[in-house]
């Protein structure tokens, strides 16, 4: 009898051994997935702090490009707001100006603001480029006006026919359908024009 206690006593004790090796064994192994898990943390949010980073560079940049657009900061004032940036902070708002600024870059509006900027971060004188532009932007302009005055023309020769005419007839162009399809046209054939200009500065 006493043999049979000592047997089952020995068995008990090494089936809690085993479990305590187990258990010991399942915490290893958690502290190793926890160890993983936190380096795994460390690497995602690294990468998160970098695209953050890059994001308030580009709002930066974006921000000063507007602002200076609109007439709300100078030219002087953009350069001694990048100066005072971290030098690649300041490289990387530079470049991003650059880029803003000439795809900005329209026949819509004469933009010698811009023309400036890009001649003051660069550091160069762009005074053909700025002539080619300003060349382009008179015919674009005439051509604009040759356009307003034959649909005028034909609009007005159209509202006759209906009975509609004398001085105080005003026709407005802007919104009907035959001024925008002229004006779309017009703007195709001077958009390959003015995208070798934006990319010569490109070059610069």
């Amino acid at each position: 009898m006493l043999k049979l206690d000592l047997r089952y006593a020995l068995c008990s004790m090494r089936r809690a051994s085993s479990v305590r090796i187990g258990s010991s064994m399942g915490e290893i192994k958690s502290t190793l997935e926890l160890a993983m898990e936190r380096t795994k943390k460390v690497a995602i949010s690294e990468k998160e702090k970098e695209e953050i980073k890059q994001k308030e560079v580009l709002q930066k940049a974006t921000s000063l490009f507007h602002r200076y657009r609109e007439g709300h900061l100078s030219l002087n004032e953009i350069l001694k707001q990048i100066e005072k940036m971290e030098k690649k902070t300041a490289a990387t708002v530079k470049e991003l100006l650059f880029s803003q600024w000439i795809d900005a870059l329209s026949l819509d509006d004469d933009d010698e603001r811009i023309l400036k900027g890009i001649e003051s971060l660069k550091q160069r004188n762009i005074n053909e480029v700025k002539k080619q532009f300003h060349h382009l932007l008179s015919q674009y302009q005439r051509e604009k006006e040759k356009i307003k005055e034959e649909v005028k023309v034909q609009f007005t020769e159209a509202l006759r026919k209906d009975g509609i005419y004398g001085s105080a007839v005003e026709p407005k162009l802007e919104g009907g359908e035959l001024w925008k399809i002229e004006n779309e046209k017009l703007d195709l054939s001077y958009k390959a024009k003015l995208g070798e200009i934006k990319e010569q500065l490109r070059v610069l």
